[in-house]
């Protein structure tokens, strides 16, 4: 069937410049570039480009330019290229249409409509290089009080608690999602850091036992690579309910992309989609939601916390409540930017709610039903910078996830492109000649150098406002002002105008 499709981008290849030693050839793994034996040239198929830019990165004489292709449709508001070039694609497969990452529709990133607070002359700021600046956090249940007896000892234990040295931890990201060289990147960098890594919902490869005590395994409804030995390889367990890219749906891992040791991992036969259910098929209610949890507890000995993601949808904040009252010891709520190695486009661009309205949503019903105490709050999905992390504390988180961030960190260009395991960066692949354009040690440390930067950004806006503790900004909402939005807006987001 003839394709309709026009070529996304054009590749531009400077003739002078160009030596034809065929290193885009071998970097691209779309079959963009070829050798034309009859001339003797480097040639494109530009109808392939995903715009990854590795053979730009890579050409040794800077001859490649890649652009957007400047052909535009007739100009229609309500049919935009993209919708028509979907109806294309679809009129040519008769499939859903996947794609990979976080939603990238214009709404409104409220990050970016709030401001921080600043101290002056009445309450001085402080300067975080000649002071103590703690951003240290425990995750897990608090009790109401803590009662000693007449000897000075604890009457009841504190329940499990674990401390990160900054309020930044690494999303869900699975194995055959991504690689494993890019996991134990993360798990080599979080390990450093004194913070937390997660397997996601494809089990834990044997060669990442070793960073257990940074490590937070994932139960989802598929239970792939679930066992009593992952359990208690782990600091935290976490029950995936649903995540922001696709809220509802379940998960989906291609074929593709299950090789061998994928397979072996998630103890599911090779080559084989990777779906989880919906739902988990043991939990229907809250009340099975808590049979879960305690079944988990009761596996590790109560030595570990139990967390439970969910995607933010406009009822979180009472689901929220139910969690806690269910025995969560950590709730993570992903949000409308939340990242994904493959998802339905139409459930990614058009189910859930931002992470910043589902946020504060929470934490304000935690609060007025006196339980904010009893679990830990991650917020996730589209953390871009330190002022976005500071931000989300000050609205009532106690951390926040990073996953995208993280992976550009690592090379990633966005592209786009990572359910078809074609990733020319070695990231979101499992192909054994690509995976090694990782290098883990390398990986590690410029994740480790990207959070450091934040963290000591953060401490810098801490000192600003005049805090010397990430405990004291928690949910205190004064120090944010809001610019551009409106009164249901304000309110939602439980902040005050700027100036006032």
């Amino acid at each position: 069937m003839k394709s309709f499709l026009p070529s996304a981008f054009v590749v531009d290849r400077d003739p002078n410049r160009c030596i034809q030693c065929k290193v885009c050839v071998n970097q691209c793994t779309f079959d963009v570039h070829y050798f034309d034996e009859d001339e003797g040239v480097v040639k494109a198929r530009e109808e392939n480009c995903v715009g990854c830019h590795r053979c730009v990165a890579f050409c040794p004489t800077n001859a490649l330019t890649i652009r957007r292709n400047p052909l535009e449709y007739r100009s229609n508001a309500n049919w935009t290229s993209e919708t028509i070039e979907d109806i294309f694609k679809q009129a040519e497969t008769g499939g859903m249409l996947l794609t990979g990452m976080g939603n990238d529709k214009g709404h409104k990133n409220y990050w970016d409509h709030l401001l921080l607070n600043a101290s002056q002359v009445t309450n001085p700021s402080i300067d975080p290089l000649r002071e103590p600046m703690e951003l240290g956090t425990y995750i897990g249940r608090k009790p109401d009080r803590v009662e000693f007896d007449t000897s000075g000892k604890l009457k009841e234990p504190l329940p499990p608690q674990v401390k990160i040295e900054t309020p930044i931890m690494f999303a869900a990201m699975s194995y055959g999602a991504v690689s494993l060289n890019v996991q134990q990147s993360l798990a080599r960098a979080a390990t450093e850091l004194g913070t937390l890594w997660n397997t996601g919902e494809g089990g834990l490869h044997p060669s990442l036992r070793q960073y257990a005590d940074n490590t937070i395994v994932q139960v989802a409804s598929g239970r792939f690579g679930v066992h009593s030995e992952y359990l208690r390889n782990a600091r935290i367990v976490e029950i995936k309910i649903g995540q922001g890219a696709k809220p509802g749906i379940g998960g989906h891992l291609p074929g593709e992309k299950v090789s061998a040791e994928v397979s072996r991992t998630r103890m599911i036969p090779q080559g084989t989609d990777a779906l989880s259910p919906a739902p988990h098929h043991d939990i229907y209610s809250i009340e099975d939601l808590r049979q879960l949890i305690y079944a988990i507890k009761e596996a590790t000995n109560y030595e570990k916390p139990v967390s439970v993601k969910i995607a933010a949808v406009h009822n979180v904040a009472a689901i929220a409540s139910g969690m806690v009252r269910a025995g969560a010891d950590m709730i993570v709520i992903d949000g409308l930017k939340g990242a994904t190695g493959a998802a339905p486009k139409a459930i990614r661009d058009n189910v859930g709610i931002p992470i910043e309205l589902a946020l504060a949503a929470v934490d304000t019903r935690l609060r007025q039903e006196g339980i904010r105490n009893l679990a830990s709050v991650v917020a996730s999905g589209g953390f871009r910078s330190s002022g976005d992390v500071a931000k989300a504390i000050a609205l009532g988180a106690d951390a926040v996830n990073i996953g995208t961030a993280a992976l550009i960190a690592l090379g990633c260009h966005v592209c786009q492109q990572c359910h078809t395991g074609k990733c020319t960066w070695g990231i979101c692949t499992s192909n054994p000649a690509l995976t090694k354009r990782i290098n883990p040690e390398i990986g590690a440390q410029r994740v480790v150098n990207l959070v450091r930067g934040w963290s000591l950004e953060i401490k810098d806006m801490l000192g600003g406002m005049g805090v010397n503790a990430i405990e004291s900004l928690r949910g205190n909402r004064l120090h944010l002002r809001a610019i551009g939005l409106t009164e249901g807006e304000m309110e939602a987001l439980g902040v005050k105008m700027a100036g006032t």
